[in-house]
């Protein structure tokens, strides 16, 4: 919980200087590219690693912010981060900070689940609907679970829209214990 609120604090300051700027987009880019970077255990370790001195895990954020196409503003934060030691919440600032661009451009990321693999064109007439109904352009992941036997289960933001089978026979199977 507490790395979550260090890491929207940070995002909310670079959000800040990226709006004065109109960089906003770039810093966000940036930022993941360097956290998929951290999927790679020896360079978050080169980074965070309290064994190493700081002036050596200086060195390599600056390469790799420069290699990342980091402007000043964002390798003097990245700089920060190593010598504030949170460079480890690098990955929580880059997710925080997308969430932050998608508001500002009104982009919610939504996910649905279905019993079998959807078409694309079915695929975007379930986008076109959820944009509807939030006003908000939709980027949808989708799944597949075949325990929700048929129908749809679409999640954007805090709206959920269940219409699986399974729900429905559940609530078919509280109704008549219900009159029982």
């Amino acid at each position: 919980m507490r790395q979550t609120i260090l890491a929207r604090r940070y995002a909310k300051a670079l959000f800040s200087l990226g709006k004065e700027d109109g960089k906003n987009e770039q810093y966000s880019e940036v930022l993941s590219a360097i956290a998929e970077l951290y999927k790679d255990e020896t360079v978050e370790n080169a980074l965070v690693n309290p064994l190493y001195p700081v002036e050596a895990r200086l060195k390599v954020m600056a390469k790799i912010g420069e290699l990342a196409k980091a402007d000043a503003i964002m390798a003097r934060f990245l700089a920060l981060l190593v010598e504030k030691k949170r460079a480890d919440i690098l990955p929580d600032i880059a997710a925080e900070m997308r969430i932050m661009v998608d508001q500002e451009q009104n982009i919610s990321h939504g996910s649905v689940v279905s019993a079998i693999e959807l078409d694309d064109a079915l695929k975007g007439k379930i986008q076109q609907a959820l944009e509807k109904i939030t006003g908000n352009k939709v980027i949808l992941e989708t799944s597949v679970d075949p325990s929700i036997i048929g129908g749809v289960i679409a999640k954007v933001g805090d709206l959920v829209l269940d219409g699986s089978i399974k729900t429905q026979l559940n609530g078919l199977k509280e109704s008549i214990k219900g009159r029982e």
